[in-house]
């Protein structure tokens, strides 16, 4: 590979623009509609998909009998990978090998984020066990190491929308964050092709004719690069053809799959790309209809060039043919499923994901973070956004309902959600957790299993805001509710305390939920009592929760499976055993999660019966596999706290006589920055982390190379 370009940074805040969120929140709307929409005939050629589905101008989900909504490689490496800004300060020097290490810390080995084909078959495979073996990117994705062909496939391209997001109208530095990122796992043309995709996504901020975008991104690249041909060649052809087929037959014939080696090279994916854009103008539509009726990688090249013309053309752009019968928000509802290490963010939204990447943005440029409502993690402030609200649909329940995003109707924002009913019982809900059995079942059949920690547990405290449509409207009868898995995963209502909406009052209520042993939370939302009233509507100003969970985790007396899922398994085997938890790892240092980064400052205790073990115990403030602080049992007769952040340190060791076989009451407790630790009743360790680097995290089970086993698993807030 090329030496990295020196460049100099600038030291004066970069202006965002005015609309920078909204766009931001427009690319990874882009994105996401672009895979979904792609995703169901990922492969084909161009004459299959003419033969079975003619042009793809809408989702086709339906035709081919799979969900819409589906766990991806390319949306969970997107939004995973650039979380290493963030885990790193935001530092505009993060190195690949820093990227590397977040590879290391959010991907479960052979369970998510990555096609796992396999040493030489699979690229992102293949650079994760060179990380694995210690070595550090760039070296893990080079060419010397791993040959020509592996080095250069797709998924470089893939994964990058990403560091464009946090680089508006900086191609400059979306450029050398891309090829940093894109050199963990991949080398040579590959990576000219991220700094392309790159470059353009940071210039659709600020330029919205698709030639001048181009002609900046391609002098980033050596102009003796295949890349930089493709892009000329397929920038002629467009202006000496009209029709878009004849151009797409051109570009497989010079540049098609039988020219290029490996299981899905960049070269001719890119091609497409590039085609399309230049066909779409600044149609939304068109251009992804010509990308996936082009075949290939279609979830790739559609995820990628969704991103681009949603950046460009902003919500506008995707919403503009509505009327056209193109509604491609409405069946995604924003709904994101992105199974890694760091379970709570499994279950998400196009606006949270949209949020932590602006504001990794904002921090390139030294821009204070947004914190909208108070942090709320629903709050509806982007146009058209419904965060994952449905209305459920269920026997017994009054299906007209309406949702939609409006101005107004908020007391610290500037939008609300919209609710308008007809009368009877209904509900509105978000995910908190997998949705439902049939879900789980699918994604383990695709290969990208949908692991994923409930984000809502029993001792948080709920909090909601509403208010009504005008002073004379009739009185609405509203309450909290969660739905919960009880007996053999059948779902159950549990209903917080009510709240009377009058006219256009604000009404506001909180609902400490309580505690249900086992049985995760699924969803959260309001029902409806309407039957007096009839037809109104209110406005859902904001919905959150906070505090640290006080929660028993077991195996329920009716235990179906979902307790089980609810935790995240990074360990080689996590089986049903005489003790619900039994952790076996092979090699290396296995976790067994549950929880979100908003746990702060708790308590976790569990039984430890370690079992021929190295090592093993309990965690707190987990963000990963490599990212946590933990009580162990250690061989040699040891007790340790410890931090790992990528390399593991001892805070505090002593002396500790356990053996193999027994079972040993341990308890951690983190209150800021200061860790206690005791076994069978008893303090007997402590120590502060200087650094502080882990604000709040889950909890966990540690397993290090052989077995261990528990029976029960508690947590408590320290007051």
């Amino acid at each position: 590979m090329r030496q990295s370009r020196l460049f100099t940074w600038k030291e004066v805040k970069v202006k965002l623009p005015s609309d920078y969120f909204e766009r931001v929140y427009a690319g990874v709307l882009g994105k996401v509609i672009g895979v979904y929409l792609g995703r169901p005939f990922e492969g084909w050629s161009y004459d299959r998909i003419m033969e079975r589905l003619g042009e793809v101008d809408y989702y086709v989900h339906d035709t081919i009998g799979v969900p819409l909504i589906v766990t991806d490689d390319d949306i969970s490496g997107t939004f995973t990978f650039i979380r290493s800004l963030p885990d790193h300060g935001n530092s505009k020097a993060i190195t690949p090998a820093q990227i590397g290490h977040s590879w290391l810390n959010y991907i479960i080995k052979e369970k998510s984020i990555l096609w796992w084909g396999g040493m030489g078959n699979s690229t992102e495979h293949t650079a994760f066990l060179r990380l694995e073996e210690g070595i550090e990117a760039p070296h893990s994705g080079s060419r010397s190491l791993n040959g020509k062909v592996v080095s250069e496939q797709i998924g470089a391209q893939i994964f990058i929308d990403g560091w464009a997001l946090v680089s508006p109208g900086d191609p400059e530095q979306a450029v050398d964050l891309a090829r940093r990122a894109a050199s963990v796992s991949h080398d040579g043309e590959a990576i000219y092709g991220a700094e392309v995709i790159a470059a353009m996504e940071a210039m659709a901020f600020v330029q919205s004719d698709i030639d001048s975008i181009i002609d900046v991104a391609v002098t980033f690249i050596p102009h003796d690069s295949v890349i930089y041909r493709l892009i000329a060649d397929v920038r002629e052809w467009h202006a000496g053809e009209k029709d878009w087929r004849k151009t797409r037959s051109l570009i497989e014939q010079k540049y098609g799959y039988d020219k290029y080696g490996g299981n899905c090279h960049m070269v001719p994916n890119h091609g497409l790309i590039i085609h399309a854009l230049l066909y779409g103008g600044n149609d939304f539509r068109e251009a992804l209809k010509i990308v996936n009726t082009c075949g290939w990688d279609t979830d790739c090249n559609s995820g990628n060039v969704g991103c681009l013309m949603g950046i460009k053309n902003g919500l506008p752009g995707i919403d503009a043919d509505v009327d056209n019968g193109a509604d491609w928000r409405g069946p995604v509802a924003d709904r994101i499923y992105m199974p890694t290490a760091d379970g709570g963010r499994a279950v998400t939204d196009c606006v949270t994901e949209a949020v932590e990447i602006a504001n990794s943005g904002r921090a390139l440029a030294g821009e204070d973070p947004l914190v909208l409502k108070g942090g709320a993690q629903y709050h509806f402030e982007m146009p058209g956004s419904v965060q994952g609200f449905v209305l459920e649909e269920s026997e017994g329940l009054d299906d007209g309902v309406r949702l939609s995003n409006v101005a107004g109707h908020s007391k610290k924002g500037e939008r609300s959600l919209k609710v308008a009913f007809e009368g009877g019982l209904s509900r509105i809900s978000t995910a908190t957790f997998i949705p439902s059995k049939e879900t789980a079942k699918y994604f383990e059949k695709r290969g990208y299993g949908l692991m994923a920690s409930p984000r809502l547990h029993p001792g948080q405290t709920v909090r909601v805001r509403v208010c009504g449509e005008k002073p004379d409207a009739a009185d609405v009868n509203l309450c909290l509710f969660v739905s919960v898995y009880g007996d053999n995963d059948q779902l159950e209502v549990l209903r917080g305390p009510e709240l009377s909406l009058i006219g256009d009052e604000y009404a506001e209520s909180e609902w400490l939920v309580e505690q249900q042993a086992g049985r995760p939370i699924a969803a959260v939302g309001i029902e409806i009592n309407g039957s007096a009233s009839g037809p109104g509507c209110f406005y859902l100003d904001y919905l959150s929760w906070d505090g640290e969970p006080h929660v028993t985790l077991k195996r329920p007396e009716q235990a179906g499976t979902m307790w089980r899922r609810a935790w995240v398994e990074g360990v080689d085997q996590f089986g049903f055993y005489a003790e619900p938890y039994r952790l076996i790892q092979n090699r290396g240092t296995g976790l067994l999660m549950q929880g979100t980064r908003d746990w702060k400052d708790y308590r976790v205790a569990a039984d430890v019966t370690p079992h021929m073990v190295k090592s093993s115990g309990i965690a707190v403030r987990v963000q990963g596999m490599r990212r946590y602080y933990a009580l162990l049992l250690v061989q040699d007769g040891k007790l340790q706290l410890v931090k790992v952040n990528h390399e593991r340190q001892v805070l505090c060791e002593i002396d500790y006589g356990w053996e193999q076989g027994s079972t040993y009451e341990m308890a951690l407790e983190v209150n800021d920055s200061h860790l206690q630790g005791s076994v069978n009743g008893e303090l007997l360790i402590e120590a502060d982390d200087a650094d502080d680097d882990f604000q709040g995290g889950a909890i966990a089970l540690v397993c290090e190379e052989g077995r261990t086993a528990t029976q029960v698993v508690t947590v408590k807030p320290l007051s």
